[in-house]
């Protein structure tokens, strides 16, 4: 891993200094946009509205627009905000790690001690083990003010980066204003399915079928060339139900009988479903992004993990 940030916690006097890494990756399939025709590449040009011309990447600024005035800002106009020189980590505040809403957190860092004696790490994280406590810290990344959560993951300290309050959005909705009344037996049916799915949550069982399935997808592309039925790769799936509306209780009581008899014949084997969902991503922070990676020749035993 290479280290994309250096700088010191600052709590009181105690002053520890360290690294910053990111703590997790994207394992998603890189997917191009082509020419459904030809399959000649697609890519976006940086060109200039006035003059016409492509603009290279080291010449574009920065611009604020107020709808009558743009105010250009150049590198050298964000890099002496005093907040962008500072690097402090600010602890502000030591709270019950429980009233932190998981909502808040955005995304995470790994912190190693960069200096010679790593005894204010081990102490600071100590600390916050034995009190079950997390420090609430502000700092800069990357031309932002962030606010922050330190916390303990093994034996490592982990910055996790906290959204601002106000970019939370309120959950409003009128139907969960209406009155719905639940009867003791259907609480009761409710417990028994949660019951009956209990487990200890381990994550390595956990895995991405969506990605599996494409890249089986693409191998077979690559062997068999674009004549390929799908349904040669993956085969066909008989739909349950034929979208019947069940009665909650029922849908309840099925559910519960489907995964006790699941577990009798000692199918144990957890997955993640997302075959139905969407891979794309929101792109953040370009430094975290990692580098394209081709489709592995042979196909995949079995999934790889993310961090």
């Amino acid at each position: 891993m290479r280290a994309i940030w250096k700088g010191a916690i600052a709590f009181g006097l105690v002053n520890v200094p360290v690294k910053v890494y990111a703590a997790t990756e994207n394992h998603d399939v890189s997917l191009h946009q082509v020419h459904d025709k030809d399959g000649g590449r697609i890519r976006y040009q940086r060109r200039c509205e006035i003059c016409g011309e492509v603009v290279e990447y080291k010449d574009i600024a920065k611009a604020y627009d107020d709808g009558e005035q743009t105010v250009v800002l150049t590198d050298e106009d964000l890099a002496s905000l005093p907040v962008e020189k500072s690097r402090e980590i600010d602890v502000v505040e030591f709270v019950p790690s429980d009233q932190v809403d998981p909502i808040l957190f955005d995304r995470t860092y790994y912190l190693e001690p960069d200096s010679k004696s790593t005894k204010s790490y081990v102490l600071l994280r100590r600390t916050l083990e034995d009190t079950d406590r997390t420090a609430i810290v502000q700092f800069s990344l990357r031309q932002k003010s962030r606010l922050g959560a330190l916390r303990v993951r093994g034996d490592v300290l982990t910055l996790q980066t906290l959204l601002w309050e106000d970019e939370v959005r309120e959950a409003s909705f009128p139907s969960l204003d209406e009155k719905v009344r639940i009867s003791a037996k259907e609480l009761e049916m409710s417990s028994t399915l949660v019951e009956s799915f209990s487990s200890d949550f381990s994550p390595e069982e956990f895995t991405d079928d969506y990605q599996v399935q494409l890249k089986t997808l693409i191998e077979a592309k690559l062997d068999k060339g674009e004549a390929l039925d799908t349904e040669e790769t993956f085969g066909t799936e008989t739909e349950e139900e034929g979208g019947k509306v069940l009665d909650l209780m029922e849908a309840l009581r099925r559910s519960v009988e489907k995964n006790r008899d699941k577990k009798s014949a000692g199918s144990g084997t957890k997955s993640s479903g997302s075959g139905t969902r969407s891979s794309s991503r929101t792109q953040k922070d370009d430094d975290d992004k990692p580098a394209d990676k081709k489709p592995a020749r042979k196909a995949p035993a079995k999934t790889r993990k993310g961090a």
